[in-house]
């Protein structure tokens, strides 16, 4: 499991989830394939800033859960979905 944020905030973290092609945008870890969210628009999303903060959501995070497809296919994919989430 990596987490990490991006420093265009919230929009660009969102963009970058629903923008992969290999990852699957799931909630779930422990499965075999690689899986992304974003917790402050999904898991969380009922709570408030405060309340996400609190828990260690930021507005920008991204979990990224690694799978066993090739890490230059996985390396690439988020990198192209970063892309298009920071244009």
């Amino acid at each position: 499991m990596i987490t990490f944020g991006l420093a265009d905030g919230y929009d660009a973290a969102r963009t970058t989830v629903e923008s992969t092609e290999l990852a699957s945008l799931l909630a779930n870890v422990g499965d075999s394939k690689t899986l992304l969210i974003h917790p402050a628009s999904t898991t969380h999303q009922q709570l408030t800033e405060e309340e996400q903060a609190a828990a260690g959501v930021t507005p920008d995070m991204v979990r990224l859960s690694v799978g066993v497809e090739d890490p230059g296919d996985i390396v690439d994919d988020l990198g192209q979905a970063i892309e298009q989430a920071t244009d």
